[in-house]
């Protein structure tokens, strides 16, 4: 018999799934919600848009800040992507019926979702949805300690938090040498890495991987091959940016002109920022590059 659990663990797939926006739990808690208070079973695609946009102004005011939520409702989601989750199934054209046992806890889940929401957010980023304040920004740049150990922690969550924070640490520290660097592709792309150019003609390519073999290391450079001009690679202008190369592959890769810089270079770099004004800028890039990408589309 389906119950709750079965709900709950339903969220979880969706949450696992999610990429730069919670979307699909959003959805379920607006059902869930209008359900709850109104009985309601059976909703046309319109509503369904209108109780989520509702629900997601909502979450906005419950989580305190707009990062990774919101993303833009389309008509595929009751359609297509809901019933995977057993939440609604169709029953006419745009028209779509709540099923149990979602029904059967409604009451339940919808106090549960937004805590478990809230839950997979701190995981995935920390504290980089709070960085949008500026003094809270100063106050942990004003501390060295502090502010390596917030770097260190959040570089280890997700791909997307070690291609951001490498972007932001890589970026001020060629800033003082009057270099400029830029990104080219999102952290949701499926490019298997996220590319990075500058205005003196270096490429770099950050790829949360780690390569301790050099097996491995001529896969990535066949790939480097695919991706770059010939004459770009033998020039040595292509860094990459990797989670954790041995000793020996980083020699092979050097030996074939390809630069490489592990996380722990990152860090290293992190480190000889001096001022607080550069540890400040760090954290500054990386909670517009995270807005960029993950904040509400819904306002």
């Amino acid at each position: 018999m389906r119950t709750e659990e079965f709900c709950k663990s339903n969220i979880e797939r969706m949450l696992k799934n999610s990429q730069t926006k919670v979307i699909f739990p959003v959805i379920t808690l607006a059902l869930l919600r209008e359900f709850s208070t109104s009985g309601t079973r059976i909703f046309s695609d319109a509503t369904i848009k209108h109780v989520y946009e509702k629900t997601v102004h909502n979450l906005k005011e419950f989580l305190g800040h707009d990062v990774h939520i919101g993303g833009k409702y389309y008509d595929a989601y009751p359609s297509r992507n809901l019933p995977r989750y057993s939440v609604v199934k169709s029953v006419g054209h745009l028209k779509y019926e709540l099923l149990p046992p979602y029904t059967d806890h409604a009451k339940e889940l919808s106090g549960w979702i937004p805590e478990r929401i809230r839950e997979h957010i701190n995981s995935r980023l920390g504290i980089v949805p709070f960085l949008n304040d500026a003094k809270a920004r100063t106050e942990i740049a004003e501390s060295k300690g502090k502010f390596l150990d917030l770097v260190t922690e959040h570089i280890n969550k997700t791909p997307s938090n070690f291609e951001i924070f490498s972007f932001a640490v890589l970026r001020v520290h060629l800033e003082r040498f009057s270099c400029k660097i830029y990104r080219d592709t999102r952290t949701a792309s499926h490019d298997g890495g996220v590319d990075l150019s500058t205005n003196f003609g270096v490429v770099y390519q950050i790829k949360k991987l780690k390569i301790l073999t050099e097996a491995a290391a001529r896969t990535i450079y066949s790939e480097l091959r695919t991706n770059f001009d010939r004459e770009r690679l033998q020039d040595g202008n292509v860094i990459l940016v990797i989670d954790d190369i041995s000793r020996e592959v980083k020699q092979y890769l050097f030996s074939m002109k390809v630069q490489s810089l592990s996380k722990q270079d990152v860090l290293k770099l992190a480190g000889q920022f001096d001022e607080t004004e550069d540890r400040a800028k760090v954290l500054r890039i990386v909670y517009e590059e995270f807005r960029r990408e993950y904040s509400s589309r819904i306002l």
